[in-house]
């Protein structure tokens, strides 16, 4: 007959319970992204470390984006995105993860979204820790970062700021066209002309549905609405040590013969649950920017814009 002794009942004991609440949170708990590495040099002598290191791990580098001197932003894709987009008629936004390269002081971020984060934000069906785990395998994974306390998938579900606020099936309806090819068309001319203070970033086809995700960059110029402005939007919001960077670019989806976008309320929330309505760094500071960001999106769709 074995003997155990109680202080190894105990110390079995702590060890199950340490390894359910690690399990528990591996599925519970979520934020909206990983610190995948931090180091020194220079923005682009990391980038192109970064894209180099994203396609030899299978990923598809669609575009890059640079909203200010200090970050750089690379949008991947590959067929498991592509394929879990076209889950449902509206999950284009999921197919391109951003990555992001940013100097804090002397420090080089390297950042990402958390797939898993956004495909339970997307109402993305099927399995995606696959992708996940290669971007971490690519990028490495210090932790994940964003909120002070993570969301679940039923909080992600069913997101929303606050009361009042717009959900993800509540979006920008920015244009109506006879056809998706018309549509897709439209957007494809609108960026192309900068219209409304937008540029394109990427296009991803997305295979089997009639969706297309464009990334699109806002500038407001000299005279433009600054609330737009992804500088002046990010140096509002994105103020903690670790950035958050990979929130840009916006994106609009063209769905069949729809042109629409996340709308703001919910497409920045999604990356900053824990923003302050009120206060330094808040919403109302950003107040106008909603309304700003569907009007500069809605010239770039060709669709009518209220004055």
């Amino acid at each position: 007959m074995i003997k155990v002794s109680s202080k190894m009942l105990a110390v079995t004991a702590a060890a199950v319970i340490s390894m359910a609440s690690m399990a528990v949170n591996a599925a519970g708990e979520m934020k909206p992204f990983f610190l995948g590495s931090t180091g020194s040099g220079s923005v682009a002598d990391k980038a192109a470390e970064v894209k180099s290191t994203l396609t030899s791990n299978g990923f598809e580098v669609v575009g890059e984006y640079s909203p200010y001197e200090t970050a750089d932003i690379i949008i991947v894709t590959n067929d498991a995105l592509k394929k879990a987009a076209a889950s449902h008629e509206r999950g284009g936004y999921f197919a391109g993860q951003r990555v992001a390269i940013t100097k804090v002081g002397d420090e080089i971020q390297v950042t990402y979204t958390n797939p898993t984060y956004m495909a339970a934000a997307y109402h993305i069906k099927g399995d995606v820790s696959a992708i996940t785990n290669a971007l971490k395998k690519a990028l490495g994974a210090v932790k994940e970062y964003g909120p002070e306390e993570g969301l679940d998938a039923d909080d992600l579900d069913g997101y929303h700021y606050t009361f009042g606020m717009e959900y993800f099936d509540e979006p920008y309806d920015l244009a109506e066209y006879d056809s998706y090819e018309q549509a897709v068309a439209a957007v494809e001319k609108g960026l192309a002309a900068h219209a409304g203070g937008t540029t394109k970033v990427y296009r991803i086809d997305i295979p089997g549905s009639k969706q297309t995700v464009f990334g699109v960059a806002m500038s407001a110029g000299e005279n433009g609405n600054k609330y737009m402005d992804d500088k002046f939007i990010m140096s509002e919001i994105d103020f903690k040590p670790i950035r958050s960077t990979a929130h840009l670019p916006y994106e609009m989806l063209v769905s069949g013969d729809e042109v629409e976008a996340l709308h703001a309320r919910f497409r920045i929330a999604i990356n900053f649950p824990d923003l302050s309505m009120m206060g330094d760094n808040s919403f109302m500071n950003i107040m106008p920017s909603p309304d700003a960001i569907e009007a500069a999106l809605a010239k770039a769709a060709g669709g009518d814009v209220d004055d």
